[in-house]
C-alpha cells in the first residue's frame, strides 16, 4: 500500500491547478481516514480485509467481531440497567416490526397448508375435499395453484411498483390488500361446498398479491434502512446488515409457530376438550375462521403502522433518483442491470427455484416418517405436533444464519453452498435405500427430515431473500428481488404440480438433483457481498450509468466481492485500492465545492437529498478551503448566510 505521506489526502490533478503537495494536519488526516477507511474494514495501514493474507484476515476479522460483540453485549447490559425491558423493546422495534408483514404472511399461508387436512379429516367435509363427490377435485387442486399465482404476480407487479412509486406506497399496499384477503378468506362460503371452494381459492390468489408483494419491499426497505440515505456509510450497513434483513425474514418462522399453536388450542376449544377425530363441521368452521380472523387484526394495524410511522421508507430510492435525474421508473438502469448484472439473476433467481423445490420437498419426510412410526391416523395432533417441533428446529436455523451471515469468514455465499449441499445429502441418502429408512431405519430417516428443514433455513432460505436485493442497484431493486422471488415461486408451482404424478420414492430420486443445481449456480453467478458497503456498490453504479465502468477503481470490483463468472470475464481487473483512494478524495473536493457554491449562489433553500451537510465536518471543510483554487465563500460569508437561513 502506497504511503502518501503528510500530502494524503489529495486527489488527482484533474484541473491542472492544484498544486501536488498542501500540508494536511494530523486531525484532517484522522478525519479521512475514517470516512474512506473505516477501521471495521481497513487496518492501521489502510489495507482492505480481504487484501490482507489468510492469517491476518482471520485476526483481524475475529478480533474486530469480538470487540463489536462486546460492544453489543455492553450496551444491552447498560439498557437493561437503565429499564430491564428496554432489551425487548428495541427487538420489537427493529426485528419484529420491519418483519410484521413477512410474519403475518407465514401465519396464514402455512395455516392454508394446515387447515388443508382438517377440511378432509373424519367427519368433517370429507365428501367435498377428500371424496370429491360433491366438490371437483380440479377447483380442490385450484387453492394450491391460485395461492401460488397470486404470489408470483404480487411479487413482480409490487417489485416494479416499488421502484416507480416508492417503498412507501408498496408497503402501504400490501397491507391493505393482505387485510382484504383476510376477510375474504374469514367470510368465504358459497351455496354449495363447490362453491365454498371456488371462493375460497380465489380469496387465497388475492391475499397472495399482498403476500408476494411483501417480499421485495421487505427486503428492500430493511436494507435501505440499515444503509441510510447519506453520503457516508454506517457502520450498521457494513457490520450487520445482513442481520437487519434476515432478522426481518424470521419473522416468517414465528408466524407458523403461532399458526400451529393457536390451531391447536382453537381445535381443542372447539372440539368439546378434544384433538381427535371425528371432528364436526361447526368445530373445523369455527377453528378456520378465527384462526383467519386473528392475523386480520394484526394486518389491519400493520396499514396503520406503515402509513403514519414509516414516511421515510422510500428515502435512499428518492435519494437516488435525484441523483440519476429520474423522476418515474429507471428504465435506463433496468436494461444497465441486464447488461451489466444479467448472470447474477441465474444465482438469485435460479438459486431460489432451486431452494423452494427444497422447501417443498422438506413436507415429504414427514408424511412417510409418521405413517412408519404412528401407523395409519385419522388424528390430526400429531402431524400438528410433529409440524410444531419442525418449526422450532427451522427457527433456530433461522437464527443462526442471522447470527452469521454477516460474518467475514463465512458469510452469505459459503452458507449457501453449505445449505444446499447438506439439503443435496439429506434426500439422496434416502433415495437409494428408501425400503431401509422407512423400516427398519426410521429414526435416522426422523432426524435427517428435521437436519434438512435446520440446513435449508441455515442456508439457502434465509441467503436468497437477502441477496435478491443486495446484489442490484437501489433504482431497480425491488424489481430485482420481486422476479427472483417469483421465479422461486414457479419451483414451488413445479413441486406442486410434478408431486402429482410421480411416487414418493420417485419424488426423493428428482428433488436432490435441485440441490446440487443450487450449488452450481451458487459457486459460479453469486458474487458474495458480505462486507461490502453498499455504499461503494451504489457508486459503483453510478460510473456504469455515466458509461465509466473501467473509470471505477474501488472494492465492490474487489475479486471477493465478484463472482466466479465475473471474475473470468475481468470484472475485477479495475481494482486499485490506492487509485481509488485519491479518486474518493477528489469526488469528495468536487461535491463540497459545488456544495459551496450553491451556498454562494444563495440556494442553499433547495431541498437536496444527495448532499449530505455531515460530510463537510470542520476538518474537511478546512482542509478543500485551504486547497481549493475556486472561489468559495469566506468563513465570515459562511456564518453569515446560515444566520440568515436560521440554520
Amino acid at each position: 500500500m502506497t504511503d502518501y505521506g503528510p500530502a494524503a489526502p489529495h486527489g488527482p490533478d484533474m484541473s491542472g491547478h492544484h498544486n501536488p503537495v498542501h500540508e494536511i494536519t494530523e486531525n484532517e488526516r484522522q478525519i479521512f481516514q475514517y470516512l474512506i477507511r473505516p477501521d471495521d474494514s481497513y487496518d492501521e495501514h489502510g489495507v482492505y480485509w480481504a487484501d490482507m493474507p489468510i492469517g491476518k484476515r482471520i485476526k483481524f476479522v475475529t478480533n474486530y467481531d469480538n470487540a463489536e460483540a462486546k460492544r453489543e453485549l455492553s450496551a444491552i447490559g447498560r439498557m437493561a440497567k437503565a429499564d430491564p425491558l428496554s432489551p425487548i423493546s428495541y427487538y420489537f422495534r427493529n426485528m419484529v416490526l420491519p418483519g410484521a408483514g413477512l410474519g403475518l404472511e407465514g401465519y396464514v399461508l402455512f395455516s392454508i397448508g394446515n387447515i388443508q387436512p382438517m377440511f378432509a379429516a373424519e367427519g368433517a367435509f370429507q365428501t367435498c375435499w377428500s371424496t370429491y363427490k360433491i366438490c371437483s377435485e380440479n377447483w380442490i387442486a385450484a387453492v394450491a395453484y391460485l395461492e401460488i399465482i397470486g404470489i408470483i404476480v404480487g411479487q413482480i407487479l409490487v417489485g416494479v411498483l416499488g421502484d416507480w412509486l416508492g417503498r412507501r406506497w408498496g408497503l402501504i399496499q400490501d397491507a391493505v390488500i393482505m387485510f382484504l384477503g383476510l376477510i375474504m378468506l374469514t367470510a368465504s362460503w358459497g351455496t354449495t361446498q363447490n362453491g365454498w371452494v371456488i371462493c375460497y381459492a380465489w380469496s387465497l390468489f388475492f391475499y397472495g398479491i399482498g403476500v408476494g408483494g411483501e417480499y421485495p419491499m421487505t427486503a428492500t426497505s430493511g436494507m435501505e434502512n440499515a444503509v441510510g440515505s447519506g453520503k457516508i456509510s454506517t457502520k450498521e450497513d457494513r457490520l450487520h446488515r445482513g442481520r437487519k434483513v434476515t432478522s426481518a425474514f424470521l419473522m416468517q418462522g414465528w408466524g407458523q409457530f403461532f399458526n400451529q399453536i393457536i390451531l391447536i388450542l382453537l381445535l381443542i376449544i372447539f372440539h368439546h376438550g378434544s384433538g381427535n377425530a371425528p371432528y364436526s363441521q361447526v368445530a373445523v368452521q369455527w377453528t378456520y375462521r378465527v384462526s383467519f380472523a386473528i392475523p386480520a387484526v394484526g394486518t389491519l394495524w400493520l396499514v396503520y403502522y406503515r402509513t403514519y410511522k414509516m414516511r421515510a421508507a422510500s428515502k435512499q430510492l428518492n435519494a437516488a433518483k435525484k441523483k440519476s435525474k429520474v423522476t418515474g421508473y429507471d428504465t435506463q438502469s433496468l436494461k444497465l442491470t441486464f447488461t451489466y448484472f444479467g448472470p447474477r439473476l441465474l444465482a438469485t433467481a435460479g438459486g431460489w427455484f432451486a431452494n423452494d423445490i427444497f422447501f417443498y420437498g422438506n413436507k415429504l419426510f414427514q408424511g412417510v416418517f409418521l405413517t412408519a412410526i404412528l401407523g395409519k391416523t385419522t388424528s390430526l395432533m400429531p402431524n400438528w405436533l410433529y409440524n410444531l417441533i419442525n418449526i422450532g428446529v427451522s427457527l433456530a436455523g433461522y437464527y443462526l444464519a442471522s447470527f452469521l451471515i454477516d460474518n467475514k469468514l463465512y458469510g452469505r455465499k459459503n452458507m449457501q453452498i453449505l445449505g444446499f449441499l447438506m439439503d443435496f445429502i439429506f434426500f439422496v441418502v434416502p433415495a437409494f435405500d428408501y425400503t431401509y429408512y422407512t423400516t427398519t431405519g426410521i429414526h435416522a430417516f426422523q432426524a435427517m427430515y428435521f437436519l434438512s428443514s435446520f440446513f435449508n433455513q441455515f442456508g439457502p432460505n434465509a441467503v436468497t431473500f437477502l441477496v435478491a436485493a443486495e446484489v442490484y442497484p437501489t433504482p431497480i431493486r425491488a424489481t430485482a428481488h420481486g422476479f427472483s422471488a417469483a421465479f422461486g415461486k414457479l419451483g414451488a408451482l413445479t413441486a406442486a404440480v410434478m408431486y402429482s404424478y410421480i411416487t414418493t420414492q420417485q419424488k426423493f430420486y428428482v428433488v436432490p438433483w435441485f440441490g446440487l443445481m443450487g450449488v452450481i449456480l451458487t459457486v459460479v453467478f453469486l458474487p458474495d457481498t458480505t462486507g461490502l458497503d453498499l455504499k461503494e456498490q451504489e457508486r459503483r453504479w453510478q460510473y456504469i450509468r455515466a458509461g465509466r465502468e473501467e473509470d471505477y477503481h474501488g472494492v465492490a470490483v474487489h475479486p471477493k466481492h465478484l463472482s466466479l463468472y465475473e471474475r473470468f470475464r475481468g470484472v475485477g481487473k479495475h481494482y486499485d485500492a490506492d487509485l481509488d483512494y485519491q479518486q474518493k478524495i477528489q469526488e469528495m473536493r468536487e461535491e463540497w465545492e459545488a456544495n459551496e457554491s450553491r451556498r454562494y449562489a444563495e440556494k442553499a433553500g433547495e431541498d437536496d437529498d444527495v448532499f449530505d451537510d455531515s460530510l463537510y465536518s470542520s476538518g474537511v471543510s478546512t482542509y478543500f478551503e485551504r486547497t481549493s483554487q475556486r472561489p468559495t465563500m469566506t468563513r465570515n460569508e459562511k456564518v453569515s448566510d446560515e444566520t440568515a437561513n436560521g440554520v
